[in-house]
């Protein structure tokens, strides 16, 4: 006689949940530098707006062919649906400060910077020593990465900061849409505000990227940096977010800056100094040393 027993099979939602909060949190942190430095790359034949555009637009189109994120319209609120429009125009402007940034500073001391905004949103969530000191180590390792000359550079550690407070905005509104419910996808909604992105760096942008479209390896290059960039630790991002406390998330983007400086040093030749290495040491222990504290049960 046949056993009735099967085996059950997971779907798409089950197995995304199997994965660690903190494995997406990985991709991100690895995608969001990646992508920006092959950027850097490109800014000689089209210029940091155009390249800027080319970003946004082209994450804009692979999320409208895979998520159809306009179909959202009709299911929202409108202050839902301004929470999106926000959170568009910060990701079209943040996105393009944070370039106007890497064309004057290296991209290790930009990935700095951009953390220092998300210490205030992870020293929030601090209710233990433990995370105080784990938040004591990031916050050392960022000022030693830091190496701040504004004699250097003054534009582009104005830049660098504007990304900065961006950022928190973008931690803030981002993880209001992963935690929305009510049947409303957190990509999806990221889809929605990347298209919103688009429309708000075309005045600007589109002028800068007209040379690409007559150069179709730019333009791949550019759509590639748009997928590196935008979508990948976007999506990821929202993954993590669903599943992790706010201050967590923030206290865990401090590994950014190390990533930044590793990637700086493969894509881009920057070498990193010893200080650059001490803090990316002190990063990784505040990071691998901070407790997420625990979750109350639902009555």
């Amino acid at each position: 006689m046949k056993s009735s027993i099967t085996t059950p099979v997971l779907g798409p939602s089950r197995l995304r949940d199997r994965v660690p909060p903190q494995a997406y949190f990985g991709v991100s942190a690895i995608f969001h530098y990646l992508g920006p430095s092959f950027a850097v790359l490109l800014f000689a034949h089209v210029g940091v707006l155009g390249v800027a555009w080319l970003r946004i637009a082209g994450a804009a189109a692979v999320f409208a062919v895979w998520r159809r994120p306009w179909r959202l319209i009709g299911r929202m609120r409108p202050a839902r649906l301004g929470v999106l429009v926000a959170l568009g125009v910060v990701l079209a402007v943040m996105n393009t400060v944070f370039y106007l940034a890497c064309a004057r500073i290296p991209l290790s001391t930009v990935g700095a910077i951009e953390f220092l905004g998300t210490v205030l949103l992870a020293a929030v969530g601090v209710r233990n020593g433990r995370n105080l000191l784990a938040l004591a180590l990031a916050v050392g390792g960022v000022a030693m990465l830091a190496e701040i000359r504004f004699v250097d550079a003054p534009l582009g550690f104005a830049f660098a900061f504007a990304n900065c407070a961006l950022f928190v905005v973008y931690v803030i509104l981002g993880h209001r849409i992963a935690n929305t419910g009510a049947g409303l996808n957190g990509i999806d909604q990221l889809g929605a505000a990347m298209l919103v992105a688009a429309i708000a760096v075309t005045p600007y942008g589109l002028g800068g990227a007209t040379r690409a479209f007559t150069h179709p390896s730019w333009l791949l290059a550019g759509i590639g940096v748009g997928v590196c960039s935008s979508v990948i630790p976007y999506v990821t991002d929202q993954l993590a977010m669903a599943r992790l406390r706010r201050a967590t998330f923030a206290l865990m983007l401090s590994i950014l800056p190390a990533t930044a400086t590793v990637i700086g040093l493969v894509v881009l030749a920057q070498r990193p100094t010893i200080e650059d290495l001490a803090g990316i040491a002190l990063i990784t222990a505040g990071v691998a040393l901070h407790q997420e504290p625990a979750r109350k049960e639902s009555p």
